[in-house]
């Protein structure tokens, strides 16, 4: 409960429902996402793991995506360009600006120079097959 009303959200919330439009609210009211809201889904298959990823509007120049052993890191940049024309007022936009971020990890390294990425249509595609194990190897005793 603390949290929220240090964020604001919840005496936002009561006075939309109040009085919907009555307020003015900032141009870029908006917040921007949180990293719970960049949704994974991860499969895994005997040899990779495959993680789709839903990052609409942003281009794939702006999403950069890091590997560090198992850990996984999805960053992208949402850039608004605000335009107006001649005899034109924006009252309200909805979209933001800013990065998003969020990492997670897998239960096995990854081989770096083997993973893949695929953007297409807000859908990013990992293909990050697993790094083979070096099996154990018996010294010789000297």
């Amino acid at each position: 409960m603390a949290n929220q009303l240090t964020r604001g959200t919840l005496f936002d919330d009561l006075f939309r429902d109040i009085a919907p439009g009555f307020f003015v609210r900032p141009l870029h009211g908006d917040p921007l996402p949180t990293a719970a809201q960049i949704k994974i889904d991860v499969s895994e298959s005997d040899s990779a793991y495959t993680v789709l990823a839903e990052v609409p509007g942003v281009g794939k120049e702006d999403i950069n995506v890091s590997i560090d052993g198992s850990v996984v890191t999805l960053r992208a940049e949402i850039k608004q360009q605000d335009r107006q024309s001649e005899g034109e007022k924006v009252l309200r936009t909805e979209r933001y600006y800013g990065a998003v971020s969020r990492s997670f990890q897998l239960p096995q390294d990854i081989d770096q120079a083997a993973a893949k990425a695929k953007y297409d249509n807000g859908v990013l595609t990992l293909t990050l097959p697993k790094k083979q194990a070096s099996g154990s190897q018996r010294l010789t005793i000297e």
